[in-house]
């Protein structure tokens, strides 16, 4: 996925969450902090499953 946002950029969308996170708990968010389409493909891509952490999320999304 040649378009996908980079780690900083979801991040940075995703600042305030509690970690460990449900993925629909990562998109509500994103959602809320006004995260583009491109931000929010992404996340719906990955697994679902907890995340325990911003890394854990950046490398679902890299892998997806």
């Amino acid at each position: 996925m040649a378009d996908a946002p980079n780690p900083i950029q979801i991040q940075k969308f995703l600042g305030g969450i509690d970690y460990p996170a449900s993925k629909e708990a990562l998109i509500s968010r994103a959602k809320e902090a006004g995260a583009d389409s491109n931000v929010l493909d992404a996340l719906q891509n990955i697994p679902d499953k907890e995340y325990d952490s911003p890394t854990a999320v950046s490398s679902a999304v890299s892998d997806a």
